[in-house]
């Protein structure tokens, strides 16, 4: 009887052990597409802003790992709740976990498109126009850097905080796309140049609102509460 005691422990350990590691497994899988889209992103706009359109093609074949890590997340994910039932924090883990590979591979996604814009926008007579892709991109990459360090610490408090910086990445993109309207009018030769210039400010501005989502993700995996305005206004 001691012996078959002894055996179902055994097992017992055995599944928690393995069960342990397939979440690390998913952490690690995370992280890695983070690591892969912030370097995208921000290759991408350096590309933009230098004229590298080589780099840029390279850019775009990257994508290719992000998608295939966010396929290889969903299928883990999927065995994990069939197979192992997880409740309370660990359902959270492995919910926000599925919900923030989607939202790095749409980053990904804005990344590659932000890629394929270098050539024509390397053309363009007026580079001036460009240094407003400087400046926001640092702000997105800054936004983007700092929700991975939360998700890696499973930190709520900087969660909070990126999940604030929202409003100073739109005031950033509302005054460049002021900005570039009106070169555009005044100079009707650059309307080509400044669509492409709108569509990856529009871009970058869009990975803003998902680094945001991703900080609704790490906020409820930690608390198991959601993120609401009253947060934002209690930090204001």
């Amino acid at each position: 009887m001691a012996s078959i005691q002894y055996t179902e422990q055994s097992m017992n350990d055995h599944i928690v052990t393995a069960f342990s590691q397939e979440l690390e497994q998913l952490f690690a899988n995370i992280l890695r597409m983070g690591g892969l889209v912030e370097a995208m992103t921000n290759d991408a706009c350096e590309a933009i802003v230098i004229g590298d359109v080589e780099n840029a093609n390279r850019i775009r074949l990257r994508d290719t790992q992000v998608n295939q890590l966010d396929a290889e997340n969903e299928k883990m994910i999927t065995e994990i709740i069939a197979l192992r039932q997880p409740l309370a924090r660990d359902l959270r883990s492995v919910l926000s976990a599925l919900k923030t590979s989607n939202e790095l591979e749409r980053i990904g996604d804005l990344a590659k498109n932000i890629a394929k814009r270098a050539k024509p926008v390397a053309k363009t007579n007026r580079p001036s126009l460009l240094k407003g892709i400087s400046e926001l991109n640092s702000a997105v990459i800054g936004q983007l850097s700092g929700v991975l360090d939360a998700y890696r610490n499973q930190d709520a408090e900087q969660a909070i905080r990126i999940w604030d910086q929202d409003d100073k990445i739109d005031k950033i993109y509302t005054a460049y796309c002021k900005d570039v309207l009106s070169e555009m009018k005044a100079h009707p030769d650059l309307i080509s140049d400044g669509m492409h210039i709108l569509f990856i400010a529009k871009n970058l501005e869009r990975i803003g609102d998902l680094v945001t989502n991703i900080a609704e993700f790490i906020y409820f995996l930690v608390t198991g509460n959601y993120l609401t305005l009253t947060e934002r206004l209690d930090i204001d």
